[in-house]
C-alpha cells in the first residue's frame, strides 16, 4: 500500500469516527450511512481538497452530500 493510500484510508477512518460522534452513531452505523448515501464516494473523489479542510467542514460536507442522495440525518 502506498503512502497516499495509507493517508487516504486514515482520513476516511477519522471522518467516519468524527461523523459517528457528531450524530451519536456507532462507527459501523456511520460507515453504512455514508456508504449508502454517497459520502464515502464523495470523500474518495474529493480527497485532494477535503483533507485540507477541518474535520468539522468534512462532516458538514458529508451531511450535505448524503442529504442530496436521500439521507435523513440533520
Amino acid at each position: 500500500m502506498s503512502k497516499e493510500q495509507r493517508d487516504k484510508l486514515s482520513y476516511f477512518i477519522t471522518c467516519i469516527a468524527v461523523f459517528a460522534e457528531h450524530f451519536d452513531l456507532q462507527p459501523k452505523q456511520a460507515f453504512a450511512y455514508l456508504k449508502r448515501f454517497g459520502g464515502l464516494a464523495f470523500l474518495d473523489e474529493c480527497y485532494a481538497a477535503e483533507h485540507t479542510l477541518s474535520l468539522d467542514n468534512a462532516v458538514e460536507d458529508l451531511l450535505v452530500i448524503c442529504k442530496r442522495n436521500g439521507g435523513g440525518l440533520e
